[in-house]
C-alpha cells in the first residue's frame, strides 16, 4: 500500500511516544492522520502540529472505539492504516511481601494494552472490508499493533505487562488468516528499549546505562525508528502475520 494524501490512518496512543512519531512520520508521508489518545491537551497540540485530528478515546471501551471509528470513517471517507500504540506498563511481582498481584490491576493492565488493541484493531477491520480495492493485490487496509520485547524476556515485576504483550503477539496471526480473505493484513512490532516519556524521566546515566545493554547499536531506541518500521511494513504487502523484534539484538535479563 502506497502512503499518499487519500490514505487515511488511526493511530491510537498518539498524543505522545512511539505514537506520536508514528503519527508524525505518516503525516510526513501524506497521510490523514487521526490521533486516539487519553491526552486531550497533549494530543489536540500533536494533531495540530502534524495537520491532523485529534478523538478522546479510551481503547479499553468498545463504545468509545466504535464512536470514535464510526466518526472518522464518516468524516474521512474510509480507515486504511490502524497502528495501536496505546498502552500502559505497570509493574509488580506475583507475589510481593508476602501479597498477590494485585487482580483488578492485572485486569486493567490486559483491558487497556491487549483487549483495547483488539478493540481497535477488530473494529478497524470492519470498516476496512468496506473499502476498495488499493492496489493490483486487492488490499484494502493494514492494522499493526505494538508488543514488546517483554513478550518473550518478561522481567521480573513485568507478569502482567508481558502477558498483555503475549497476547498481541499471539493474535497476530490468527487475525491476519483471518482477515486475509478481504485484502487486509496484520503485523506487530515488538519494541525493546526506546526512549519514550518514561525512559525520558530517567536520569541521563540510567538512560546511558541502559542503552549500553543493547548490543549494536549500543543505544536506547528513537521513536522515528519505530515510525519508519511502521511505514516500511504499511508499504510492503508481503509483510503479513509477522512479528518483527525492532531491539538492537537485546536480550532481556531477569532484571
Amino acid at each position: 500500500m502506497q502512503i499518499s494524501n487519500s490514505t487515511v490512518a488511526i493511530v491510537t496512543g498518539g498524543a505522545s511516544g512511539l505514537g506520536a512519531a508514528t503519527a508524525q512520520a505518516l503525516a510526513d508521508k501524506g497521510a490523514k492522520v487521526v490521533l486516539f489518545d487519553m491526552n486531550q491537551d497533549l494530543g489536540t497540540a500533536h494533531a495540530a502540529a502534524i495537520g491532523g485530528a485529534f478523538e478522546h478515546v479510551d481503547v479499553s471501551n468498545a463504545t468509545d472505539v466504535n464512536a470514535a471509528m464510526a466518526k472518522v470513517r464518516r468524516d474521512l471517507g474510509a480507515i486504511h492504516i490502524l497502528v495501536n500504540c496505546a498502552g500502559v506498563g505497570w509493574a509488580a511481582k506475583t507475589v510481593s511481601k508476602g501479597e498477590p498481584h494485585d487482580p483488578d490491576m492485572f485486569a486493567k493492565l490486559i483491558g487497556i494494552n491487549l483487549v483495547g488493541s483488539f478493540n481497535c484493531a477488530s473494529q478497524a477491520a470492519a470498516h476496512m472490508v468496506q473499502n476498495d480495492p488499493i492496489n493490483d493485490d486487492g488490499e484494502r487496509g493494514i492494522i499493526i499493533n505494538t508488543a514488546s520485547v517483554a513478550a518473550y524476556e518478561g522481567q521480573v515485576g513485568q507478569v502482567a505487562y508481558a502477558a498483555s504483550k503475549g497476547g498481541i503477539v499471539g493474535m497476530t496471526l490468527p487475525m491476519a488468516r483471518d482477515l486475509a480473505p478481504n485484502g487486509v493484513r496484520v503485523c506487530t512490532i515488538a519494541p525493546g528499549l526506546f526512549l519514550t516519556p518514561l525512559l525520558e524521566s530517567l536520569p541521563q546515566e540510567v538512560q546511558a546505562s541502559l542503552g549500553q545493554q543493547v548490543p549494536f547499536p549500543s543505544r536506547l531506541g528513537k521513536p522515528a525508528e519505530y515510525g519508519k518500521l511502521v511505514c516500511h511494513m504499511v508499504e510492503n504487502s508481503m509483510l503479513n502475520g509477522e512479528v518483527v523484534r525492532l531491539d538492537g539484538a537485546i536480550r532481556m535479563a531477569p532484571r
